[in-house]
C-alpha cells in the first residue's frame, strides 16, 4: 500500500520539511531515520538514479547490477524514511512500482 505524501503538519511532526525539493532536518528522531536511510552506499546510488527521473523496480535493479527483490528493499526503507514517492502501475504481470526522489538537497539543522 502506498502511503500518502505528507502535509506540511505531518512532515513538521516528523521532524522534517520538505520545500522546493529541499528537504531540512529539524530533529533527533529525523537526523537518526534519515541518516540510517543514507547510511548505505546502494541506497545512495538509488537516489541519485532517481534525480534523472522516475524508475520502475526492474530498471533500479538492472542499474544496480542486483536482484529486483534488493533494488525493492531498499526502496522501501528510503520511501518509509520521507525520500521517495511511490505508486504503482499496470504491467506486463500485474503491478509495477514507480519510484522517484521527493528532494535534491538535504539540510541537516542541529541546533
Amino acid at each position: 500500500m502506498i502511503k500518502p505524501q505528507l502535509s506540511i503538519h505531518e512532515a513538521l511532526i516528523r521532524g522534517f520539511n520538505i520545500l522546493s525539493e529541499t528537504l531540512e532536518i529539524n530533529n533527533d528522531d529525523a537526523v537518526r531515520r534519515i541518516g540510517r536511510a543514507l547510511s548505505s552506499g546502494t541506497r545512495l546510488r538509488i537516489l541519485k538514479l532517481l534525480l534523472q527521473g522516475e524508475k520502475d523496480v526492474t530498471r533500479v535493479a538492472r542499474h544496480l547490477g542486483g536482484t529486483e527483490a534488493n533494488a525493492s528493499a531498499q526502496i522501501k526503507i528510503l520511501f518509509d524514511s520521507g525520500l521517495l514517492e511511490c505508486r504503482y502501475e499496470p504491467g506486463q504481470h500485474g503491478l509495477k512500482k514507480i519510484s522517484k526522489t521527493k528532494v535534491k538537497r538535504i539540510i541537516i539543522d542541529l541546533e
